[in-house]
C-alpha cells in the first residue's frame, strides 16, 4: 500500500491508556497507514505486521487482499509430484520460496498469540485480520497434507528461485515441490505443522467451528506421522539444509503434543508430550527461542497447561536467565544472534510475557518490562525504527525483491537490487533483521544480515505487541470502570 493511498469507509476507535489516548484508524476491510511517531503505539504498529503479511501472500489474492495495491495473484502454477493444488501460503522472504517449516513455526506464534490476547485485537478491530493472516496459512497446510503419511514442506527451490529479482506476478522460474513421507520422515516438519493447525484450531473454534475441527484433525494426524515415523525433515527436503535447518525433533514433538492437550483436552497428548519432554531431555534451561529450537516454549506451554513445577522452574529459568544474564548490547538489546537480531529479542519477549501471565512462573513485572524495553528499542527506542514505514528513520532498503520494483508496468529485475535508493514500494510492517551487537545498522538492499525480512521475523514480535498492548487495553478498562458507591 502507498502512503498516499486514499482509503474510504474509515472508522475511528480510540482506546484510552493511563498514559495517552491511541487513536487507531480502523476498518472491517481496509485501513488508512500514515507516517507515525510514537514507538509505545502498540496498537498501530500490530496492524501494519499484519500488513507485513499480506504483502507476503501467494496464490490467487482475495478481494479483501487489496490493502497492498502493488501486490496481486502470483504461483498459480504451484503443484506438487502428482498435481497436487499447493497454491496459497506465504512466500519466505524477499525471495519466493514457500518453506513449510518456518511458515508452521510462524503460524503457531501468530496463533498463541491470537488464542492468549484475543481482547487485544478486538480492541484495535484486527481480530478478523489475525483470523484471515492464520487461515492463509493454514488453507495451505491442509493443501499440502495430501494424505495421512505425506505432506509438502517446500515449493520452489532456492537455488532457482536466487536467479530471479523481480515482481513474484512474473515469477518465470520452475517451482519443484519437496515432502516428506514414511520413507523420507520429517518429524519437525510434521510436528510444527501439527502444533500449528491446533493452536489454530483455538483460534477458530467460536467463529468458524467445522473449520476448527478440520484443523483439528488433521493436527491429529500429521503429530501421529511425525511421531510413528522419525527423522529430520532436510534429510528428506535437501535444499533447506542450507537455510533452516533444523537440529533435532523431540521438541517439536513435545510443542505438537502439548498443543493437541490445549486444543482436545485429551489426556493421553498431555502424557505424551510429558513422555518427550523427559526422553529428549527438555528440561535443560535453553539460550534462546525461535523456529529451530522450541524447548522454551515447550516449558512456558506445559507450565500454563499443568501447573506443575518442574515446568513453572523450567521456564522461571529460561526468562530469569534471558531477563538478568543474557548478553546485550550497550543500549540494551537482547543479543542472540546476528542473523535475525530483534527477532531472537521479540521471540524472548514473546515467550516471556506468555510467561508473565501466571505469576507462579516468574515475576510479571519484570518480565513485562524486558518485553517493554526490548519492543521499545525495535520501534525506535534509542534513534532509529526498525519496522519499515513506521517510526523515525525507518529501514529504506529492506532486502525484499517484489518491494523494490517501481509501478507496474515498469520493468524490475537486478538492476532493481543494485539501485543504492529506497525501495518504491513501502513494505509496511516488516521487521528488519536488525543491527550488529555494536548497535550498528546499515540500510542497504544487498546487505541482507542487515536488512533481511521473513515471516519468524515478525512472529513473535507480532505476539509481543498484541501481549503488550492487552496490558494497555486491561488498564484501560480498569481506570474506566466506576467505583462502587
Amino acid at each position: 500500500m502507498r502512503a498516499s493511498a486514499f482509503i474510504t469507509c474509515i472508522t475511528l476507535l480510540v482506546v484510552t491508556t493511563p498514559a495517552a489516548i491511541v487513536v487507531v484508524v480502523a476498518s472491517p476491510a481496509y485501513m488508512l497507514v500514515r507516517p507515525l511517531e510514537d514507538e509505545n503505539d502498540y496498537a498501530r504498529v500490530l496492524e501494519l505486521s499484519l500488513l507485513f503479511y499480506e504483502a507476503q501472500r501467494s496464490g490467487k489474492l482475495t478481494s479483501e487482499a487489496g490493502r497492498v495495491a502493488w501486490r496481486g495473484d502470483s504461483a498459480l502454477g504451484d503443484r506438487g509430484a502428482n498435481g497436487e493444488d499447493l497454491t496459497g501460503g506465504y512466500y519466505d522472504a524477499g525471495d519466493f520460496v514457500k518453506f513449510g517449516f518456518t511458515m508452521a513455526s510462524t503460524t503457531t506464534l501468530l496463533a498463541w498469540g491470537a488464542v492468549s490476547w484475543p481482547d487485544a485485537y478486538a480492541a484495535v478491530g484486527q481480530l478478523d485480520v489475525i483470523r484471515e493472516t492464520v487461515k492463509w496459512a493454514t488453507d495451505y497446510f491442509v493443501k499440502c497434507h495430501v494424505s495421512e503419511f505425506e505432506l509438502y514442506g517446500q515449493v520452489g527451490d532456492f537455488a532457482i528461485d536466487h536467479t530471479f529479482w523481480g515482481r513474484p506476478e512474473e515469477l518465470n522460474t520452475s517451482r519443484p515441490a519437496f515432502k516428506i513421507d514414511p520413507e523420507h520422515p520429517g518429524s519437525d516438519l510434521a510436528g510444527e505443522t501439527a502444533a500449528a493447525l491446533a493452536a489454530a484450531s483455538l483460534v477458530f473454534r467460536t467463529s468458524e467451528p467445522s473449520y476448527s475441527e478440520k484443523l483439528l484433525r488433521h493436527a491429529r494426524e500429521l503429530y501421529n506421522f511425525a511421531n510413528k515415523y522419525r527423522g529430520l525433515y532436510h534429510e528428506a527436503i535437501r535444499g533447506a539444509a542450507q537455510y533452516y535447518e533444523s537440529t533435532d525433533y523431540g521438541d517439536e514433538l513435545a510443542w505438537a503434543a502439548a498443543w493437541l492437550y490445549k486444543a482436545s483436552n485429551e489426556s493421553r497428548y498431555l502424557e505424551e508430550a510429558e513422555h518427550h519432554y523427559q526422553h529428549f531431555h527438555l528440561r535443560e534451561r535453553p539460550n534462546e527461542f525461535f523456529y529451530n529450537k522450541k524447548v522454551a516454549g515447550v516449558q512456558v506451554l506445559l507450565a500454563q497447561l499443568t501447573g506443575t513445577q518442574e515446568y513453572q522452574n523450567a521456564a522461571h529459568s529460561f526468562c530469569n536467565f534471558s531477563v538478568r544474564r543474557q548478553k546485550r548490547t550497550r543500549k540494551g538489546l537482547l543479543y542472540i544472534d546476528k542473523f535475525g537480531t530483534l527477532c531472537h529479542a521479540a521471540n524472548v519477549a514473546f515467550v516471556c510475557l506468555q510467561a508473565a501471565d501466571y505469576p507462579d512462573i516468574g515475576d510479571p513485572k519484570e518480565y513485562r518490562e524486558f518485553a517493554r524495553q526490548q519492543i521499545h528499542y525495535i520501534l525506535g527506542g534509542t534513534g532509529r525504527s526498525y519496522v519499515v514505514g513506521w517510526g523515525r528513520n525507518p529501514p529504506k532498503q529492506p532486502h525484499h525483491a517484489a518491494s523494490s520494483c517501481p509501478d507496474r508496468p515498469a520493468p524490475c529485475g537486478w538492476p532493481e537490487f543494485d539501485r543504492n535508493r529506497p525501495n518504491p514500494q513501502v513494505l509496511y510492517g516488516a521487521l528488519v533483521s536488525g543491527p550488529d551487537e555494536a548497535d550498528r545498522f546499515h540500510d542497504k538492499r544487498e546487505d541482507y544480515v542487515y536488512t533481511e525480512v521473513t515471516l519468524d521475523y515478525n512472529a513473535g514480535f507480532t505476539g509481543a505487541l498484541a501481549g503488550l498492548l492487552q496490558l494497555q487495553v486491561k488498564a484501560a478498562a480498569v481506570t474506566s470502570t466506576p467505583r462502587a458507591a
